[in-house]
């Protein structure tokens, strides 16, 4: 072996812990000489060792040396390199090798023993690292002189914390790429997210990473324990994931000196730090801690060594020298190591052994072997490539451009996720240092430079996907601050959604905020607690325009719910008038008592008004003082009812109201029908539709019925509803339909004319006016009570029109009803809806209304079993008369009505209204045929059909005012 060199210079050995400033010192007494050289045990700590002193003297006299980055500008006076990198023989006034005490590290340790032992400084050499290294550096190198260095500040430790309580600041230090990724994936939701530093990133993405914690946008660092090789950080807390980690051969746990090395990252400078573990890692060992706290660990008693006196005779003598052994105690063998494994896997190919036969091209060889396996692919692969590489250098003298391009191009993209960048950059990483290698590519700058942007590239890539999946840069940002109790700013667009500092988080509806959907549940209370913070005046400034708002912006849904534009701000609830709900606002509590209260100030003000308007004439007979006696306990009865109440509930208080009291409720606008009594202009679509939400209110009902369509004269029937449903809607439900109260009146009025007790047809009138078939005609009428008997006969046939005969020249056939089908309905005046032409055909309403047949749809034959007789008549062709040779007379279908008696309680009650009825008379039924004899008048009861006739009397009586017809009576009276 060799021994260590006579010191031209002063040796200095600075021991001592982390954060003891020792890299910073050599800096300084680098550069207080002419030249220089540091030797760094990573590419990233040399790459910021670097920066630091181009930013004192400029990058023209500064060099970066790494495996894989060669900046070397020609009057370059200070070298920063990877200690496996450090030129040798330059005669630079100093040397300074950091983490010396590496020299015990089974991988790398025979490179820093190698410098320990044969680098100089012509005038001063620096060695720094732990103190373990003392016996053996003051071993081996005897004129060393020692300075030990006191930790800034204190290291303690905290025990165990779970990632979800880790104080900001902190590093999480896992021992594997999945336990990183892991860890920063809990953090970023969590936390709002996490840098994450590796040894295998390339500088450009490390620094990249780095500069995300060191500016705030994160307040957690996960990293390997690459972070205990020098890196400074603003780290206030080190947390170990693990305490064993796999060193390539096998799983072992963690030196004490290992540990400290890792958490002595904590506490820069003169903040104090701790350490503690995370995770199911177990809690460190009382003694391990107490070493860690006072930085007394075992000294090292073994170099990693390896023969630096190599041969190159042939490639057998050169493998003989690097397995050469030391007698020297403090020193021993280093294992095989990755380069030695290469040649002699190479130097096994027939090619390469026929071509290293001499020392340059078994120099060249060794070289090659040297290229790191940065792919961490198998080492058969890895040995076919270095194959190739020397074949091309040792016949051409070169790497082809082309073959290196293939390789190269192939690298050079930067889609696919962490993994596969992470991959390529590993792969770069190899041409990289073939680009590097003086003398084996064409164009060396060239291949520098194309190398080094694909890496830049990948670089960015990768940054940008790592951040994407660990850091939310939403909860991030606000996180930090709500640290700093700084104000937030919040903005809110024409859509209601929300930014708090330029990040998403939701949208306001009314009053309420809607959080993110997308947020997991642990962003959600950051998220929410930075929204309601931010939000505070936003609330302010829309209670403001909410109550300075129209009423027309306002408005109520069926179900009882209060709406402003598009949102919902409240719901009514039920109280003790049914007139008067209450409202109840949707605020949240964050907004502020003030808020919330004047939110319900104005949705109660709104729907007090709507009521007032809707219900006007209502609420004046309801306030009308001079109603007295019986006709004020029936205008009670009538609001109970919200203007519509069917007659049959109330038939015993109607006969008992006089012509005097009837009277001062007309004057209210309330109308005494056959079926209903009821205030017409309630029927209108805002009042029904008021009407239905007070009453569904009042009732309790947990889902309330819809108001049918307007304009639609009767609506389809289904089974279930609650009672009063279709009352409240304004319909009167009767068989498969339910037609509207106000047009039943009018068909009522028509009926009077009828002899029900002989039986009647139906009208073209009557069917124009309900908008029914001759069917579903006849099936109101039996729900309304009456008896429908189905009957056919010969169709009288129309004579043939002369030319000069005009449509108004028609006559309808009164004996036949279904001509009435052929006939434009008369235009009657619809009260609810102020239409002249009630629609004939219901429309959409809330119960489905089955589709209307079909018309004019030819018959279709029927099935003819194969042996049926072919003589049969066509169905599609008239018949004929079997007598008299000639067409069958046409077939038409009547019904027939007559008064059912079995149906009483259904049987509409005579008063004085009807017209006809004498004044003063509560009964007023007619006094025509039909009439039940031995009952008093205005009984409504008995068991024999009765006929409604609306002939004038004899005698002149007084017109209904609510009678349609009352106008055209009078002119009968008159005449």
């Amino acid at each position: 072996m060799s021994f260590p060199p006579k010191s031209q210079g002063r040796v200095t050995a600075v021991l001592g812990p982390t954060n003891t400033g020792k890299t910073h010192y050599a800096i300084e007494r680098m550069l207080a000489h002419r030249t220089g050289v540091i030797g760094l045990p990573l590419r990233l700590l040399a790459r910021e060792v670097y920066d630091r002193i181009v930013a004192v003297r400029g990058p023209s006299v500064v060099a970066l040396v790494t495996g894989e980055e060669r900046i070397v500008p020609p009057r370059a006076a200070y070298w920063v390199c990877t200690v496996e990198a450090m030129p040798e023989g330059m005669g630079a006034d100093f040397v300074a090798v950091d983490e010396i005490q590496l020299c015990a590290d089974l991988d790398r340790g025979h490179v820093f023993t190698d410098r320990l032992l044969r680098m100089r400084g012509l005038h001063e050499t620096l060695f720094m690292g732990a103190e373990t290294m003392w016996g053996a550096i003051a071993s081996m190198v005897p004129e060393a002189d020692f300075v030990k260095r006191e930790r800034f500040s204190t290291l303690t430790y905290s025990g165990s914390k779970k990632i979800s309580r880790m104080p900001a600041r902190s590093a999480i230090v896992g021992f594997s790429v999945e336990n990183v990724y892991a860890i920063a994936e809990l953090l970023r939701r969590q936390k709002g997210g996490a840098a994450v530093v590796m040894g295998a990133l390339s500088p450009r993405t490390r620094n990249a990473q780095v500069e995300m914690y060191q500016n705030g946008d994160v307040d957690y660092l996960v990293a390997t324990d690459a972070i205990g090789m020098g890196l400074n950080l603003d780290i206030d807390h080190v947390a170990f994931s693990s305490l064993t980690k796999f060193d390539g051969r096998r799983m072992r746990p963690l030196a004490p000196n290992e540990l400290a090395q890792i958490a002595g990252r904590a506490g820069r400078h003169m903040n104090k730090g701790t350490f503690g573990v995370t995770g199911e890692a177990p809690l460190i060992d009382d003694q391990v801690v107490e070493a860690i706290e006072n930085n007394q660990f075992a000294p090292v008693k073994k170099l990693q060594w390896r023969n630096a006196q190599l041969q190159f005779g042939s490639v057998a003598r050169l493998i003989q020298t690097l397995e050469e052994r030391t007698d020297n105690p403090w020193l021993t063998r280093v294992r095989e190591s990755d380069d030695l494994a290469a040649l002699k896997s190479v130097s096994g190919d027939a090619e390469v052994t026929a071509r290293a036969t001499d020392g340059p091209s078994v120099r060249l060889l060794w070289d090659v072997c040297r290229i790191p396996d940065f792919r961490g692919i198998s080492s058969a692969e890895h040995a076919t490539l270095l194959t190739d590489i020397y074949n091309f250098l040792h016949e051409h003298g070169k790497v082809p451009d082309d073959w290196l391009a293939g390789r190269v191009n192939r690298i050079d993209r930067t889609d696919g996720d962490i993994d596969a960048l992470s991959k390529r950059l590993a792969y770069i990483r190899t041409w990289t240092y073939v680009a590097q290698r003086k003398g084996w590519v064409h164009d060396e700058s060239h291949w520098r430079g194309a190398t080094r942007a694909v890496e830049d590239r990948l670089s960015d890539a990768l940054h940008a996907r790592l951040t994407a999946r660990f850091v939310d840069r939403r909860t991030s940002v606000l996180l930090r601050r709500l640290n700093q109790k700084e104000g937030l700013v919040a903005d809110v667009n024409d859509k209601g959604e929300v930014t708090v500092e330029g990040q998403f988080v939701g949208k306001i509806e009314g009053f309420r905020f809607r959080q993110d959907k997308n947020a997991t549940p642990e962003e959600a209370k950051t998220l929410r607690a930075a929204s309601l913070q931010a939000l505070g005046p936003q609330f302010h400034l829309r209670a403001d325009r909410f109550y300075n708002a129209p009423d027309t912006e306002i408005d109520f849904t069926e179900q009882g719910g209060l709406m402003w534009g598009t949102e919902a701000v409240g719901k009514l609830v039920a109280s003790n008038d049914p007139l008067k709900p209450t409202v109840q606002a949707f605020v949240d509590d964050e907004a502020s008592a003030d808020v919330a209260e004047k939110v319900q100030r104005r949705l109660q003000h709104f729907i007090d008004r709507k009521i007032a308007t809707a219900f006007e004439p209502m609420i004046k007979m309801q306030n009308d003082e001079t109603l007295q006696g019986q006709a004020k306990g029936f205008a009670f009865r009538l609001v109970e009812g919200f203007g519509v109440i069917p007659r049959g509930e109330v038939a015993e208080d109607v006969r008992a109201l006089d012509q005097d009291a009837r009277g001062s409720l007309r004057k209210h606008g309330v109308r005494f029908g056959q079926f209903t009594i009821f205030m017409p202009l309630l029927l209108k679509p805002a009042p029904t539709r008021l009407r239905l939400v007070l009453w569904s209110l009042s009732k309790g009902l947990a889902e309330f019925p819809e108001a049918p369509p307007p304009g639609l004269v009767t609506v389809p029937t289904v089974q279930g509803v609650v009672p009063g449903t279709y009352a409240m809607s304004g319909y009167r439900a009767a068989g498969e339909r339910a037609i509207r109260i106000d047009m039943l009146e009018r068909l009522a009025d028509m009926l009077r004319d009828q002899n029900t007790r002989a039986g009647f047809e139906a009208t073209a009138d009557m069917l124009s006016i309900t908008g029914m078939t001759l069917e579903q005609f006849a099936d109101l009428m039996v729900g309304l009570g009456y008896k429908a008997t189905k009957g056919e006969r010969e169709k009288m046939r129309a004579e043939p029109q002369s030319e000069s005969q005009t449509p108004a020249d028609a006559v309808i056939d009164a004996a036949n009803p279904e001509a009435a089908q052929d006939v434009a309905p008369v235009a009657t005046r619809d009260v609810a809806s102020d239409n002249p032409n009630p629609a004939p055909n219901p429309g959409p309403n809330p119960i489905p209304n089955p589709a209307p047949a079909p018309k004019d749809i030819p018959p279709v034959a029927p099935d003819v079993p194969k042996d049926a007789p072919t003589d049969l008549p066509d169905p599609a062709q008239p018949q004929k008369d079997a007598a008299t040779g000639d067409d069958a007379p046409e077939m038409e279908t009547f019904y027939t009505f007559t008064w059912a008696p079995k149906r009483q309680a259904n049987r509409p009650q005579g008063d004085g209204d009807r017209k006809g009825a004498p004044n003063g008379k509560r009964g007023g039924k007619p006094q025509g045929k039909g009439r039940a004899p031995g009952k008093g008048q205005g009984k409504g009861q008995g068991g024999k059909p009765q006929n409604f006739s609306a002939r004038p009397p004899k005698r002149e009586k007084k017109i209904d005012p609510d009678n349609p017809f009352a106008a055209a009576l009078a002119g009968l009276q008159k005449d």
